[in-house]
This record gives C-alpha cells, structure tokens and sequence, in this order.
C-alpha cells in the first residue's frame, strides 16, 4: 500500500541526539525564543495547560492558562503582568516559579513535568532572560503540522517507530520556513496495541492497528501504524476484484498480510441484500428462486431490483426519518406524516441527496403545507441548527469548540461562532397550539410558519463580537452575506467541491451496508479519528459526487463490489479485523428489521398505536408522543429492541446493545407467544392444508434463514413433531427456537 512505510532505521541515530534542520534543539534559526511559537509549545508538551492542570476553566492553585493554549496573547498577560507575574524573574531566570515548580525544586502539585537539562528548561530560561519579550510580525505561525512516517507497518520483531514531525511556517513578513519540532510535540495513542514516548518512539504492545495523534501547537496530525506477525509463508488470495472499491480494500488487505474470506453463498448474499436495501426477509419463493438460478448476472440483477422496489423508499426513509428527528411531540402528527411523506417521495423518485438537504435548508412556510420545514421545527436555535447541520450534513461534531477551541480536532471556538451565525436569522410563527402538558414548552401540537427575519446575531463568549458567517474550512468569512443566510450556505454545503458533505455521506451510505463506517463512529470526522482506508472513502466520494449524489447509484456500486459479497465467516489471517472489511461483520437486525422479519415468517401483523392494520414497522412515520394511549405491544418491542426515541440527531441514538429485556422477549415476551399462537397465522394454514412435515420444515427454514434445512435438521425436527401428543404445540416450538436462533437474529 503506497501510504505505508516500513520500520525506519533511523531510531538509534535519533536516540542518540542527532537533529537536523532548523529546530528546538540547536541554534541554528539564530533566533531567541519566542511567546507563542517557542514558549507556547512548551507549555502544551509540559502538559501545563491541559485540561487537568491550569488549563482547566478555574485554573490551578491560582494559576490560570487557555486550554491546550488556544489564546496565547491571554496566557501573556497572565505570565508576565498583573498578580501572575511574580511566577517570572526576570533578573534572576533561574529563580522563576515558572521554572522551579515544574522541574520540582519547589513543590509541585503536578509533579515533574520537565528537568532543568530539558529543552524545555533552556526555551523558558532563555525567554525570561531576553526580558520576556512579547510576539510581533515576525513571531512564526504553524500552516501546516507533518509527520513521518504518516502510516507504517511494523513486521514482527520489530515493534517500535520513531515519529519525526515538522512544521511548515510564515510570518507576518513573509518568510516561510520549516521546523523540526519533533522535541515538543505532544502524542497521544487514541488506541490500539501502542504506547508512546515524550520522544515520539512508539511502541506496539500487541499485534494490531493504531493510530496516534501529533499536537503541536493549534495544529494536529495523525499516524496510522500496524503491527504484524512474522508471516514468510503468508500468499495474498482474494476474490477478482469487479471495481474501484475491491482494488482499494484488497491493497490494504495485502499490505496487512490479510486475506479476504471467500465469497458469500447465494442463500447467505440473498438474505444480505434485501435486509440491506429493503429492511425485509426475501419470502421462501424469493430465495429458493435467486439459489436455484443458473445465470451469471444473477446478484446484478437482483440489486437493481430490489433498489426499484417501493419498500426502498420505506426503509430508508426510515433512516432519514430517526436524523431528522420525526417525533410528534415536537412536529405533532401531522407535521409527522406530512415530513415522512415528503422524504419517502424523495427516494422513490430518486431526489440526488444534494437537492434534497438544499431543500430542507431553505424551505420557509406553512410546516403543514410545505413539508421540508419541519426540519426547523425541531431545531428550535442556532445553537442546536448549527452543531446538526454539521453532524448530519458534514460528518463533523463540533460541540466541544463551543466552549473552547476543539481539543481533538481544527475547529477554533471563532469557527464554531461563525459557523452558527448562518443559523440565527430564523423565527417561528406558531399559528396554534393545542399542547396538552401546559408545562412543556416542547411541545408542539398545530401549524408553524417558519420564516427569515432581519435581526439576530450569536455572540462568541470569549472575544464578545458577533459571529461572522463562514463557511467551516474556509479562511475567511463571506464578502458579501444574503439576508437569508441560508440560501448561500446551502449550494455551498452540498457541493460536489465540498468534501466534507460528499465524505460523509458516502461514508453513512457504506455504514449501512457493510455495518460499520470506514471513520467511525459514522459522523464524527476528525483529525484524530482517520478512516481506516483514506484511499477508498475518498473514491467514494468522487463516485458519488460525480454521479449527481445519487443514492442508489452509490448502492448499486457498493453492494456489487467482492468486498460487500464477502462471506460472513473469517480465516486464520483476519479473524481478529473488525474495522478493514476483510469479512462481512455478522451484526444483529434492527428494532424494525426483527419484527417485521418474526410477522413475515410467521404471516402475521403487528398492530402499532395511531397506524392502520398491516403497517410494517418500517413504514412508521414518527415516534408518538408520551403522553398519548398507551404503547401496543409492536410499540414496546421496537423501544425494547433500540428504536431511538428521535430527540437527538445522531445514528449513535439508535443501539444494538443486548440486553435482559431483548431476551425475555423473544424467549417469553407477549408478541413473540402471540404470533405464534395466533390461529389464522402460517402453522395453522400449514397444519389445515395437512402439507407434509418435511415440506412445512423446507418452507420455514427458507422463510427465516433464505436456506434449506439440512437433513439432520428435517429429522430432528420431523421426528419431534410426529412423536407429539399436540403437533400444533410441538410446531410451535420448531418456530419459536427458529426465531430465537443465532442465524435468524442476526445478518450476516
């Protein structure tokens, strides 16, 4: 793989104190230290301003610095005036507090943070004896943090690589230069089998993934590292690739010394595909026919069939529908329907995903006549617009530089401002309001016109200035702002220059097919949390955004992809890869998938709270409200099974965590029993047909699991059945350990 490198020799000559370059550790630049290049790195490789020490928001012992250094002119001030100053000395260096209480020499809460032969020891010193002189034009600002090597593979019995990072820098006069500052860089693991020194040596504990995240002042960069058992009989074997995707993930693949598993069985692929694109079972006749079909073209085919059928549009409008939190108490039942029937007729017509978010950017009017503005309906203030156009639309958390400039990633707490004055010039006319808890201002029950005004500003706490609308990236704020903001920023965030929209969308796409994101968690794109195949997310994106953002386009491609075919069992070499998409991951079905996949095979329904009978949980529109008649017993198992109760905008809302409740409810639970017994469902049609039992077994087993039994099963099963006393109840039974079945449960 082209990104990666092999264990540099340079380490002994590093370890030895051989440094090049203009850097911390020689004289070379000519150039005393300065405040925020020099000292400012200092403080963040010391750990002082780190969240547990002074740079927490009341300081310690007194002692108060900006967190991770994100206002140097503040910290200045801090030093070197007012009741702070007497940290520094400036006549006698050495005697500075600044210096004695980390090196120890006094007592130190934090302990020791650098010795006095550090670089550390000698930057501060030599600053506080230049008189502590304060930042001009000529101070050096980092543009851009690199390190080397960006990604490696490590064969056993090597286990350790050096980082060696550099700055690209400018100042205000002009000059560029480029900086070693591997000595004051922070690093942190952010997990996997790795440690890392203060020197930047990392050392793999394990064999494994890793990625470590380099700090050097505002500026960040990762590393991704592998660590490999010594294979000399290893031979790459993978399926022929088909398209762009098999030969990106196949080369990473190759490089770990991985071998993809082999393809899926067509029984394992047609029960795949359908829980995929149309969130049901294929019926005994669908799986028995695909199986027993001779043609080569025969998985093709079948995605583009299932991809023009109308439950398409059903389940993944249910996906939209828990991100745009469709829930009644808020949008009332019918902004609801209204809202869910928009989206549905969205993806039936096949809307590209760029016009249908531009849409619901700009749609002002009546909630009620012009659907898309529910949208705004739940987010009730710029505050909470801002940070879910960002997650939903962009990949991007940015609660954190609320507060603060983002620990973990570029984004400045003035980013954050401007960014959410985009959001402020909105206003709600509630026309009515039939809510019935009078205490809940939440609570919304009739018409909403949403519309722009001419007034509104957010105001950034720390420098007290109104935001100022930009785009997120970009250097500077717009020229010229429209009066609805909205209608600039909206071709903006859905362009196909925007790699930021294109990136995670594709990657929300691929999520729900190969059941986990190439970054995860899906919506959390950040510098410290890398894809794991940068190559293949950003093929995606292109393949998308060349292709006019269309959703089924992108489908189709992954899904015919050998990656996505892949079967569900792993070998020796990737039995441990949960995040490189050597094998398809066995994941449990949704709330939604579970229950509509019991009704299919057992010919039932299952009555919801405000919908008609026969509506598949899929089909739902929202979530009802709390306070309305209590849930049916189909409402209670999709809350059971993780339905996201939609008050938050994030796929996080929705889980997949077992728990007691689940199994009690499939072992003994009130649904699970009553379809079975229900006397008008499948058994009973079976049992009065009088079929054989080897033919009501076949017929079940291709129903549940897309397969045939296998002969011991039909005999297991058969002769439980003849030998009891009541062949309903013993049927029962052959059902009910089907539905509770490993391979019933989950997709794979």
């Amino acid at each position: 793989m082209p990104s990666f490198q092999s264990f540099s020799g340079r380490l002994a000559a590093v370890l030895l104190g051989v440094l090049v370059g203009c850097g911390f550790a020689t004289d070379a630049c000519g150039e005393s230290p300065r405040f925020g290049f020099d000292v400012m790195a200092v403080l963040s490789k010391a750990g002082c301003n780190a969240g547990a020490c002074h740079g927490n928001q009341n300081g310690k012992g007194g002692f108060k610095l900006s967190l991770r250094g994100q206002d140097p002119a503040a910290d200045y001030e801090t030093i070197t005036h007012g009741q702070f100053a007497r940290r520094i000395d400036r006549f006698d260096p050495d005697q500075s507090l600044i210096l004695l209480k980390p090196t120890t020499q006094l007592a130190h809460e934090g302990g020791l943070r650098f010795p006095r032969d550090s670089a550390e020891y000698r930057i501060l010193r030599e600053w506080i004896a230049a008189g502590t002189p304060p930042d001009d034009a000529s101070v050096w600002r980092v543009i851009k943090l690199n390190v080397e090597p960006a990604a490696a593979i490590l064969t056993e019995p090597a286990h350790r690589q050096l980082l060696r990072v550099s700055a690209d820098c400018a100042n205000g006069s002009g000059a560029a230069r480029t900086v070693d500052v591997t000595e004051l860089a922070v690093y942190e693991p952010l997990g996997g089998p790795a440690t890392v020194n203060a020197a930047g040596v990392v050392e793999m504990t394990d064999f494994g993934e890793s990625t470590i995240l380099v700090r050097f002042l505002d500026r960040q960069a990762t590393v991704r590292l592998a660590h490999l058992p010594f294979r000399p009989e290893f031979e790459f074997s993978a399926p022929t690739p088909v398209n762009y995707i098999d030969d990106l993930n196949f080369a990473k693949l190759r490089a770990l010394q991985m071998n993809p598993s082999p393809l899926s069985e067509d029984s394992e692929f047609v029960r795949r595909a359908y829980l995929d694109v149309i969130g049901l079972l294929p019926t005994a006749a669908e799986a028995q026919a695909f199986v027993a079909d001779p043609g080569r073209n025969k998985r093709a085919n079948l995605i583009d069939a299932l991809l023009a059928r109308p439950e398409f549009a059903d389940f993944w409008a249910l996906k939209w529908s828990d991100l745009l939190r469709i829930e009644e108490r808020t949008l009332d039942e019918k902004g609801v329907q209204a809202f869910h029937e928009w989206i549905r007729a969205s993806l039936a017509d096949g809307k590209p995903l760029d016009q249908f978010v531009q849409e619901m950017l700009v749609a002002r009017g009546s909630t009620y006549d012009n659907p898309p503005t529910n949208y705004w309906r739940a987010q009730r203030d710029p505050i909470t617009r801002a940070e879910t156009a960002a997650e939903v639309f962009l990949g991007v958390r940015l609660l954190c530089a609320k507060c603060h400039n983002h620990p973990f990633d570029r984004w400045s707490q003035a980013d954050y401002y401007n960014w959410a004055s985009f959001f402020t010039r909105l206003d709600y006319k509630v026309i009515e309001n039939k809510r019935r808890d009078k205490n809940d201002s939440h609570e919304f029950d009739g018409e909403q016109l949403v519309q722009t005004v001419d007034h509104g500003e957010i105001e950034n706490p720390h420098t007290g200035a109104a935001g100022v609308p930009a785009f997120l990236g970009a250097a500077a704020p717009l020229a010229k702002v429209p009066a609805d903001r909205l209608t600039a920023l909206a071709p903006w965030l859905t362009s196909k220059q925007n790699a930021f929209f294109a990136r995670a969308q594709a990657n929300r796409i691929w999520f729900h097919l190969l059941g986990r994101g190439i970054v995860e968690p899906i919506d959390d794109f950040r510098a410290s949390n890398p894809p794991s195949n940068p190559e293949l997310l950003d093929a995606l994106a292109r393949d998308f955004a060349a292709h006019g953002f269309d959703l089924r386009q992108l489908i189709r491609t992954i899904m015919l992809s050998r990656t996505y075919q892949l079967a569900s069992t792993p070998n020796y070499s990737n039995r441990r890869d949960e995040a490189n998409f050597s094998h398809a991951l066995a994941r449990r079905l949704t709330a939604e998938q579970l229950l509509d996949a019991v009704n299919q095979v057992l010919g039932t329904s299952s009555a919801f709270s405000g919908y008609p009978p026969g509506t598949r949980a899929e089909q739902i529109a929202g979530v009802k409200r709390a306070r309305d008649k209590g849930p049916s017993l189909g409402d209670q198992f999709l809350k059971s099974f993780g339905r996201p109760p939609r008050l938050v905008s994030c796929e996080c809302e929705r889980t997949n965590v077992t728990t007691l409740s689940q199994a009690f409810q499939l072992l003994s639970g009130p649904l699970v029993n009553q379809q079975i017994q229900a006397a008008d469902n499948r058994l009973g049609k079976w049992l009065a047909a009088e079929r054989p039992l080897p033919e009501i077994i076949d017929e079940l087993y291709w129903s549940a699991l897309a397969r045939p039994p296998s002969a011991a099963e039909t005999a297991a099963l058969v002769d439980h059945i003849a030998a009891a006393a009541d062949r309903r109840a013993a049927l029962e039974d052959a059902v009910w350990s089907i539905l509770n079945a490993k391979e019933f449960l989950l997709q794979h």
